[in-house]
């Protein structure tokens, strides 16, 4: 198990980050690490596309699914059963959102034992035979050393954290579309949402004042704002929908 995430994932990456470092040297491993994050998320985007899609899908479908709670909060089976009905129906994967998730912890492990080996000089038994050896690598970024401890990342990327859980807490449906639904369901999600807004940032600050190299939270802090800018662009909140929508409907009746 090992030997295959060596070569499936710890060498490519590490090859990348040397490759992109070779080809701009002057920003140093800094930059080679955001180009690296780019990429990652330019090469999953069709799947966090795809898992947006479902989630703003979702709010879509959210009164019929909270309908059905409530109606069969008795029998959990017949549940079960007409809410599969209703995902079927349109054809929305409420686990899709899993795999992007799951790629990115991935990714996030790998670079973490990249960075934490000791990423200033290079391991020559790790490079391929066409990748060229730069001997050692500039790993200041803006006066912090990547390869150890940095505490303003650990700050910003725990900031950016909670900005991040705050956005996609605020493009669930809003209170009154959700009135109907189980109470159960609604502290489960309360308790989720306190944990995205206050574990979460905490356990990464947590982790990157006393454990993650500066290079791996500069990767926190690089993936989490792409994230917060594709949830901008492509996730509205449904109230916010509306309003637009209410809006639009609203002109014409001034202007009559």
């Amino acid at each position: 198990m090992g030997n295959i995430f060596f070569v499936a994932l710890y060498q490519p990456l590490y090859n990348l980050l040397v490759i992109l470092y070779n080809f701009l040297p002057w920003g140093g491993v800094g930059l080679a690490i955001i180009l690296v994050t780019i990429l990652i998320k330019s090469a999953v985007f069709p799947l966090t596309f795809k898992s947006m899609k479902v989630q703003k899908e979702m709010q879509e479908i959210q009164p019929k699914i909270n309908g059905i709670k409530v109606k069969y909060k008795d029998n959990q089976e017949e549940m079960a059963k007409q809410l599969m009905a209703v995902y079927k129906e349109h054809k929305v994967n409420p686990f899709a959102s899993c795999l992007p998730t799951i790629l990115q912890l991935v990714i996030f492990i790998t670079l973490y034992r990249v960075l934490s080996a000791g990423i200033g000089t290079i391991d020559a038994e790790v490079l391929y035979p066409f990748v060229h050896n730069p001997g050692v690598m500039q790993h200041m970024f803006l006066g912090m050393d990547l390869t150890v401890i940095s505490i303003p990342l650990a700050i910003l990327s725990a900031a950016m954290q909670f900005i991040q859980a705050k956005q996609m807490i605020s493009s669930r449906p809003p209170k009154e579309v959700r009135e109907n639904a189980a109470t159960l369901d609604e502290d489960v999600t309360a308790n989720m949402n306190r944990m995205m807004l206050t574990v979460l940032p905490i356990m990464m600050l947590v982790l990157g004042v006393t454990k993650l190299p500066g290079g791996t939270t500069l990767y926190i802090f690089v993936s989490t704002l792409l994230t917060y800018i594709l949830y901008a662009i492509f996730i509205s909140p449904p109230h916010m929908l509306k309003r637009k929508s209410a809006s639009a409907t609203e002109v014409p009746k001034q202007l009559n």
